[in-house]
C-alpha cells in the first residue's frame, strides 16, 4: 500500500518533526559557555596572582604592568586589555581579597548559628587574625607607614567594597537569626562593627583576642538592641 499524500495538515511521512531542545541540550549549552569563560578566568587569575606577588614583594607602588605581564607569561597589552589600567588591576586584586575574607566571615558566622556573641567573636577574631597574617595586607600597611600605598584606600577612604560586602554578610546572618529586628537598626549595627574591625586592621592597638572580645560584646549590644522593636 502506498504512502498517503501530505495534505498540509502535518509533516510528510518520513520527515522527522522538529523536537524542542531538551533540558540536556540546555545544560550542554550552558556548559559550553562556561567552558568558553574558563580560559579568560584563568588568564585573569594568573595576572592577579602575579600582581599580588609583586605587591607583597615591593608594595603596590612598586608594581609595574610590564613586570606583572612578564610574571604572568602574557604581553603587557594583554594586561591592559583585561583590566584597563593599573587602577583596574588594583580593584580586581582588592575585590578578590575581600571576597575571600567575606567567604570566611560567612562560614564563621554560620558555625555559631543564633548565638550572637559567639558568632560575632568568631567572625571578628578570624578577620583580625587573618588580616594580621595576610602578606598582602602586611605589605600594604608597611608601605603606607613609609609613605603611601595605592591599595591602602581600599581599607580607608575607598573602603566601600569592604564595607558593602562585609556588612552584607553580617546582615544576611542577622536577617536569618533575628528576623524580627528593625532593618535600619540591623544595618547600622553591621556597618558599625565592620568599620571598627577595619580600623583595628589598619591601626591595631591591642592583641587580637582582646580586640575581638570587646568588639563582640559591642556587637551583642547593637544586635540585641536592633532585635528589640519599640512597643507601639
Amino acid at each position: 500500500m502506498g504512502e498517503l499524500p501530505n495534505d498540509g495538515s502535518g509533516p510528510a511521512r518520513g520527515v522527522r518533526r522538529a523536537e524542542p531542545e531538551s533540558n540536556d541540550g540546555s545544560r550542554s549549552l550552558r556548559g559550553a559557555r562556561r567552558a568558553e569563560l574558563e580560559p579568560s578566568k584563568r588568564l585573569r587569575d594568573a595576572i592577579v596572582d602575579a600582581a599580588r606577588a609583586q605587591a607583597i614583594a615591593a608594595g603596590w607602588d612598586g608594581v609595574r604592568m610590564g613586570g606583572v605581564a612578564q610574571a604572568a607569561g602574557v604581553s603587557r597589552q594583554t594586561v591592559y586589555n583585561e583590566f584597563g589600567s593599573k587602577a583596574g588591576l588594583a580593584e580586581a586584586l582588592a575585590r578578590r581579597e575581600v571576597d575571600r575574607f567575606v567567604g570566611e566571615v560567612r562560614a564563621a558566622l554560620a558555625a555559631h548559628g543564633p548565638d550572637v556573641r559567639a558568632a560575632a567573636y568568631a567572625a571578628i577574631r578570624h578577620t583580625l587574625a587573618a588580616a594580621a597574617d595576610n602578606p598582602l595586607v602586611k605589605a600594604i600597611l608597611t608601605s603606607a607607614r613609609g609613605g603611601s600605598d595605592e591599595l591602602l584606600p581600599y581599607l580607608t577612604t575607598r573602603s566601600e567594597l569592604v564595607l558593602a560586602e562585609s556588612s552584607a554578610a553580617l546582615l544576611e546572618w542577622a536577617g536569618h537569626h533575628l528576623p524580627e529586628g528593625d532593618p535600619a537598626a540591623l544595618a547600622f549595627a553591621a556597618d558599625t562593627i565592620v568599620r571598627l574591625v577595619v580600623s583595628h586592621i589598619v591601626l591595631p592597638r591591642t592583641p587580637v583576642d582582646e580586640t575581638a572580645d570587646k568588639l563582640a560584646t559591642l556587637a551583642l549590644h547593637l544586635f540585641q538592641t536592633a532585635a528589640t522593636r519599640p512597643a507601639g
